[in-house]
């Protein structure tokens, strides 16, 4: 039997994962590495450390599978999105710490553009709002802000990529450099239509072409890693953004079909089959997982992005102290019947869609002298679930659909108090995945597909299984309430840091 290599590089942690070829998991590995917060607002990783923590996990995952590595049919990469990696095509050397998808140094930078009436054509283009969170600010930034760099780059001796790229780079001794459509249509310098660079968007941000790296459906012969690395030269043969790994990992292949990632962040996804539906209300249009297959071909997703999803139950226990461990805050949060009227926006990093307000700061309404600590931690809680219904309201309006259910993932999706309120807001069921790995399955299975371990989307849809189902329970009158609550407590957040102020 052959196996799946899949690396599943997040913002806090990196991690290996080894499937069979029924989707089962034989065995993962996990490394956390350091959050670097040089300033307010500012979110760095240490390029190096993600690629030695992802190596260390690629290389014990292998080894408490218990295999050779030549029984590794092919490698799968999912990866955080529009965090920023430039380093020198000579040394290999990054030039500056990666610039993470969290930072938001460039707000400025994005409201002279705005002003200056740059963002239609982006949004035409590319899908996405002139925004600090994708990267072509960011490279931008690295570019002006280390002297005689930008000579460098002109010169074609610098490359940019996103982490799959700097991972594919890294994996094939520097051979490669490339990626797929799900990581370039989070670049604000792609085409998602024409499906290339753009010529007019490189020249709006001055970046040149030549940093750039080639793109790929995201199954794909890619290439082959350096047999000193693993044990042996193994295909890598799958890449995708990890929200669109997810999404083609939960198996939701036809149009209509949804899914949300209760992660760091929370990221839902809406399969629009071939037609990139533009929103009206702060929502993305992005390129899904290509399959490289006639059927179901090139796809569309609507997506909407929460900044701070699960990352607020580490703020409750980094920042506040009020819990020991991630672990703690369903038992804590449920010692109160509810958040006795407590609403925290956890706006740390401005607020995304559909709201794409990069100066709102994190705020806590409602705190009365009988609110303690359960009740904070009950409001961080329903922040999440909050902050993804409003994104399917968006959504739906956009497409003209109401979903009938919403699969999820993620770590916070074990939080069965937040399951429940999420299902009770929406008004639909919640089905969780029997498979816990949905970002890392995308990436596997989209790397089974370009070495024929699996022949279709139909094989794969196969693999998925239902687990859990939360099925609403709150008056939908009540759950209406709850949101006008919830949007007045927005609306108190929003526009905090003056305009013209480091975000």
């Amino acid at each position: 039997m052959k196996y799946i290599l899949a690396l599943d590089q997040g913002t806090t942690s990196s991690r290996a994962i080894v499937f069979d070829g029924d989707g089962t998991v034989i065995s993962v590995a996990q490394r956390e590495f350091r959050q670097i917060f040089p300033q307010p607002g500012w979110v760095e990783h240490d390029p190096d450390e993600i690629w030695r923590t992802q190596l260390a996990c690629a290389r014990r995952a292998i080894r408490t599978a218990g295999m050779a590595p030549a029984d590794i049919a092919a490698i799968g990469i999912a990866n955080q999105r529009e965090t920023v990696v430039v380093w020198d095509r000579h040394t290999g050397q990054p030039v500056h710490n990666a610039i993470v998808w969290q930072d938001r140094r460039t707000a400025d930078q994005c409201a002279r553009l705005k002003k200056n009436g740059a963002e239609p054509l982006i949004r035409e283009r590319t899908g996405l709002m002139l925004d600090p969170y994708f990267s072509a600010t960011k490279i931008a930034w690295i570019l002006d802000s280390i002297p005689g760099l930008r000579l460098h780059a002109e010169r074609g001796e610098l490359a940019f990529g996103t982490i799959d790229t700097w991972l594919t780079w890294k994996l094939s001794g520097g051979k490669l450099h490339v990626t797929d459509p799900s990581n370039a249509s989070r670049t604000m310098l792609y085409d998602i239509h024409r499906r290339q660079w753009d010529d007019e968007l490189l020249d709006l941000f001055g970046i040149p072409r030549s940093m750039l790296p080639a793109v790929h459906p995201s199954a794909h012969a890619f290439g082959h890693s350096v047999k000193s690395l693993l044990g042996a030269a193994i295909p890598i043969g799958g890449m995708a953004g990890d929200q669109q790994a997810a999404l083609f990992g939960q198996a939701c292949h036809a149009p209509g079909m949804a899914k949300n990632t209760y992660g760091t962040g929370c990221f839902m996804l809406l399969n629009t089959g071939n037609q990139a539906i533009s929103s009206n209300r702060g929502l993305l249009t992005t390129c899904a997982a290509d399959s490289g297959l006639t059927r179901p071909g090139l796809q569309f997703a609507l997506e909407g992005s929460v900044f701070i999803g699960g990352a607020v139950v580490q703020w409750l226990r980094d920042g506040l102290g009020i819990i020991k461990s991630s672990s703690d805050v369903e038992r804590l949060a449920a010692t109160v019947q509810d958040s006795g009227d407590v609403y925290l926006v956890p706006a740390f990093a401005g607020l995304g869609a559909p709201h794409w307000d990069p100066y709102a700061r994190g705020a806590i309404v409602g705190l009365t002298r009988g609110s303690n600590r359960a009740h904070i931690a009950r409001a961080a809680l329903e922040s999440i679930a909050f902050q993804s219904a409003d994104l399917l309201t968006a959504m739906q309006y956009d497409a003209g659909i109401r979903l009938t259910e919403l699969r999820a993932d993620g770590g916070a999706t074990s939080n069965r108090t937040l399951m429940q309120f999420q299902a009770d807001l929406l008004g639909v069921p919640v089905v969780l995945s029997a498979h816990s790995e949905s970002t890392a399955m995308g990436a596997a299975f989209l790397a089974g597909l370009s070495c024929g371990l699996w022949s279709s989307v139909d094989d794969i849809a196969a693999h998925w299984r239902p687990g859990l189902r939360f099925e609403p329970a709150m008056a939908s009158s009540e759950a209406a309430s709850r949101m006008a609550r919830w949007q007045d407590a927005v609306h108190r957040s929003r526009e905090w840091v003056p305009a013209g102020e480091d975000c």
